[in-house]
């Protein structure tokens, strides 16, 4: 192949390949062409004599082979170079390159494959189904066909974790190999995130049981539990426990003997809090099965006490306290979550952004309608770590 051949070409199957014509759509011929100057900048400049020279000798043998036609101005400057689509079968099987239609076809097999493992696969394939019919290009698909199943393998099995994972194990369970879910983790949250109900994008595999490194529950404040048989009075410690996710069912009682029971989202918070009558629970901004279970047993032993999450006064910070309702099914109410603390910590808010914009507008009619729309007029959300500052 000659120098700058396979360049020219594939930029235009790539015009082709967006083209109505490439659909059958169109009822006009097209044709598809690329001005040289336009690939090269420096084509015309008289000091890249030998560019000028290789490019031409590319072309003449490239119009040899019937892949293309062009046109030269008088002063021996090719202007534009066309595809001849009489020869694309010839053309793609001269710069080794895989026709459109024919990974459209493998993607759409794969779809259909995997459209029926879960919901959420479901609503992510019938979305891909239809860009591809409208020859747009599959989200998450960067040209590799092994990759995007290994994808779709992804999310039809990580609903099935019902106990905590290590993401080494889940690989090698999935996929018999240790490293491969690594390799598209990044991939497989941004669409967990996108198409399923999770409040946090960085917390999600944690939520769905695969960890990095082993799970603790961090709690501290008035209640007594005991483990095995073992009695501890957490009120008459100055700190907080942490109780490994493995020791979590062995929790044989939970007794809270003050009057609330509190979720605080980040470690810093959690830290600094001391309030009397109050059990602390560090959710960590999720809460997988070990966490919810852990939770529910909180309330079914203690189904008088009051229940409220401390969270960021920001979309994350209600999301997160919607999804520990939904998951839970406990009513928990918001704390120190509202417009009088946007307004007395107001030096330590931040500035709003295009996604906390479209996060917050999908809670305007919510029970939080009030914060959510001060929020949005003042450009403001903040962090809970800003109360910790009195």
């Amino acid at each position: 192949m000659m120098k700058y051949e396979k360049e020219i070409l594939e930029c235009l199957i790539d015009k082709y390949e967006r083209s109505k014509s490439f659909t059958g759509d169109n009822r006009i011929g097209q044709n598809f062409s690329v001005k040289l100057v336009k690939l090269f900048p420096k084509y015309c400049d008289e000091a890249e004599y030998d560019l000028f020279c290789s490019l031409n000798e590319t072309v003449s043998d490239m119009e040899s082979k019937g892949y293309i036609t062009y046109k030269r101005k008088k002063n021996g400057i090719i202007d534009a170079v066309t595809l001849n689509v009489k020869f694309l079968d010839d053309i793609y099987r001269y710069i080794s390159r895989t026709p459109k239609s024919q990974i459209n076809e493998q993607l759409l097999s794969l779809l259909d494959t995997y459209s029926g493992k879960n919901e959420l696969l479901m609503r992510f394939c019938e979305v891909q189904k239809n860009r591809l019919s409208q020859n747009k290009k599959a989200e998450y698909f960067d040209g590799d066909i092994t990759e995007y199943e290994k994808i779709l393998k992804a999310l039809a099995t990580i609903f099935d974790v019902s106990e905590e994972t290590y993401i080494r194990d889940h690989s090698i369970k999935v996929f018999g190999d240790s490293k491969t879910f690594e390799s598209i983790k990044s991939k497989v949250k941004r669409l967990l995130f996108q198409y399923g109900d999770f409040p946090e994008e960085d917390t999600i595999l944690e939520d769905l049981n695969i960890i990095k490194n082993p799970g603790h529950v961090y709690i501290k404040g008035s209640a007594v539990i005991v483990i095995k048989g073992q009695r501890l009075d957490l009120s008459g410690l100055n700190g907080d426990i942490a109780v490994s996710s493995a020791l979590l069912p062995e929790i044989s009682s939970i007794n809270v003997t003050g009057k609330r029971v509190m979720t605080i989202e980040n470690l810093t918070t959690f830290n600094a809090f001391h309030e009397s009558d109050t059990f602390a629970v560090y959710l960590g901004g999720y809460h997988n099965s070990h966490r919810r279970n852990f939770i529910k047993k909180i309330y079914r032993d203690n189904p008088d006490a009051e229940y409220y999450h401390f969270g960021d006064i920001d979309a994350g910070g209600f999301y997160i306290l919607l999804h520990l309702r939904d998951k839970t099914d406990i009513h928990f109410m918001p704390y120190k979550m509202g417009i009088s603390e946007l307004q007395q910590f107001k030096p330590y808010t931040k500035t709003l952004t295009d996604n906390d914009f479209k996060r917050l507008s999908a809670l305007q009619n919510s029970e939080f309608s009030d914060t959510v729309n001060y929020m949005i007029e003042n450009n403001c959300k903040l962090e809970q770590e800003a109360l910790d500052m009195v």
